[in-house]
């Protein structure tokens, strides 16, 4: 399921979330069980995710820290949407306020390095993406649960490349969906669609890199220059 390919939805999840179920704390566990479902079949529904963060946020005792992690990896994948900081604004407001050593927060810290890596991506600051997200062992456990987390990243990086380039560097781009040599050419050519001619990786164009030209008219009618002319004439008083 893409962004929000409701036919992929279940009929039970599309039943709860037309009804007065949705906010119904028993109806939790099944949210929890969709959000796994999602990370194990690479799909992806926001409606349903953010239902199951309303119900924590009347229900704190249900909350489950890892599904809620999981709930944010998966917005990580659809970026640019904002979907990420739909979800980020459904948890308590102190979840990104620096923890105490002292007083160590888990779910506090993760919800901060993904918020971190989220910037990035919006910032398209993809090259540095790649290197946090090696940086840190908390970052493998994070994403972990998604199946296919980096291979959704790096075709939402290159749908990102392909709206506003028509032509980019080799290197930049291995940088930018971090993969080199025949695993490179494999995921341009073969994902992409795209071309490479030396060290140019040439994409197609498309309505959003087409270049076009924008002609500005003005329609003025004669009977309005006659009266800027009579004006100009006119004596002062």
């Amino acid at each position: 399921m893409s962004v929000q390919d409701l036919s992929m939805r279940p009929e039970y999840i599309a039943a709860i979330l037309a009804g007065l179920d949705r906010y119904n704390p028993e109806t939790t566990s099944v949210f929890q069980d969709y959000v796994q479902h999602q990370c194990e079949s690479k799909t992806y529904d926001c409606y349903a995710n953010l239902a199951l963060l309303k119900l924590y946020q009347f229900n704190p005792h249900l909350t489950k820290d890892e599904t809620i992690t999981n709930i944010l990896v998966k917005a990580l994948t659809v970026f640019p949407s904002p979907d990420f900081s739909l979800c980020l604004h459904l948890l308590p407001p102190n979840i990104l306020l620096p923890t105490s050593a002292t007083t160590p927060d888990g779910l506090a810290e993760a919800v901060q390095k993904l918020h971190v890596v989220s910037i990035m991506l919006e910032s398209a600051q993809y090259k540095e993406f790649w290197a946090t997200l090696d940086s840190d062992d908390l970052y493998a456990d994070l994403i972990a649960d998604c199946v296919g987390f980096d291979e959704l990243i790096r075709v939402r990086i290159a749908m990102a490349t392909a709206q506003a380039a028509r032509e980019i560097e080799r290197s930049v781009l291995e940088g930018w969906v971090n993969l080199e040599g025949e695993q490179f050419e494999l995921f341009v050519r073969n994902v992409c669609q795209w071309s490479i001619e030396g060290d140019k990786v040439l994409i197609p164009v498309n309505t959003d890199n087409e270049a076009k030209t924008t002609v500005t008219r003005e329609n003025v009618k004669f009977d309005q220059f006659s009266r800027l002319i009579k004006r100009a004439y006119e004596q002062p008083a």
